[in-house]
């Protein structure tokens, strides 16, 4: 018999709420290599992230990669392991308080929560607290700009899974991208522009995204597409010549081509053909992580000094900057008209 989820604590007449989730793709409750091992067992066993058939993947997943890679990022995540945890988990946080003050000055009736894919606290955790304070109407912002199967999509996944299981379902508004959206260019231009103000112009301004197989580009992901508007659109906005600037892609893992050309040999290509100067901004990433912190201003900074660079800038994520609450406040407010 199905059994599904109520509040028992709804008195009917009374008023009902609006939820606001904010998501992202999560973190290791500790960088150790247990926490690493359930985190990566989670992460890697989505089917939107590893397309590969199941069955052949599980052997690869446990047999190999569960076995070697959780010591290793273990490893990478204690390099940016704050005293107050994960700088993901962190901005996130602080992004939802910047959020709900912006927010509740006009609108009081609003409750706010976070939900990470992976990790702790859950999708299913951040939408459960708002089922139990009473909100039939909920708003999901995945804090992805670039809308991809393996991370948007995915969100999707797991928000719908949710609430299969509810009895009273609530209204959904789920925002799926905001790459072109003009608030964040400005922000994106704001943060290059206050980099250089203190750090002066580089030879060559790199916007490094997110990786994904080459084959999901083929089957149709539209991510491709929009991580290079989203630079054309930054570089319109800031007047910068052709030929100063680059979209590459970050964080491959695997033998299979993923989308070209990729963060790090361009980056060591540079180095070694006399580029010597250059910034490297990430505008897929909301917040500073893994990715950003030990990635790319570590393991790639060594790259390009090791080739023969001098002067690598990075420029850090939009955080909790104002001009990036300002966006993220508006892009919530288009969604609340009608319900508020």
């Amino acid at each position: 018999m199905a059994n599904f989820k109520g509040n028992e604590l709804y008195i009917h007449g009374s008023g009902l709420k609006t939820g606001i989730l904010l998501t992202n793709l999560g973190t290791p409750d500790e960088p150790t290599p247990p926490s690493l091992k359930t985190y990566l067992r989670q992460f890697l066993s989505d089917g939107r992230v590893i397309e590969t058939p199941k069955a052949i993947w599980w052997f690869i997943l446990n047999g190999i990669v569960l076995r070697t890679r959780p010591a290793k990022s273990a490893k990478a995540y204690q390099s940016v392991w704050t005293d107050d945890g994960s700088p993901l988990l962190l901005y996130t946080q602080k992004q939802k308080n910047l959020i709900k003050k912006q927010l509740e000055k006009k609108y009081p009736n609003l409750i706010f929560d976070i939900g990470m894919r992976y990790g702790n606290p859950s999708i299913a955790e951040g939408l459960n607290n708002l089922r139990n304070q009473n909100c039939d109407r909920i708003i999901v912002l995945p804090l992805y700009p670039q809308y991809c199967a393996a991370t948007t999509g995915s969100t999707f996944d797991a928000v719908a899974l949710e609430l299969q299981q509810w009895r009273w379902v609530p209204s959904l508004r789920f925002i799926g991208s905001y790459y072109d959206q003009p608030l964040y260019i400005q922000a994106l231009k704001n943060s290059i522009e206050e980099f250089w103000s203190k750090n002066d112009k580089p030879k060559k301004l790199l916007f490094s995204y997110h990786g994904i197989p080459k084959k999901y580009l083929d089957k149709g992901d539209p991510y491709h597409c929009f991580c290079r508007k989203t630079t054309r659109l930054v570089a319109e906005s800031m007047n910068l010549p052709e030929g100063s600037y680059m979209t590459t892609f970050q964080s491959r893992f695997g033998p299979a081509e993923w989308l070209q050309p990729y963060t790090d040999k361009t980056i060591e290509s540079l180095a070694k053909e006399g580029t010597d100067d250059i910034h490297v901004i990430s505008p897929a990433f909301s917040s500073d992580c893994l990715e950003t912190i030990e990635e790319l201003n570590e393991e790639n900074r060594e790259i390009f000094m090791e080739n023969g660079g001098k002067k690598f800038g990075y420029i850090p994520c939009l955080n909790d900057r104002e001009d990036h609450i300002l966006l993220l406040t508006s892009l919530l407010e288009n969604e609340l008209h009608g319900w508020v």
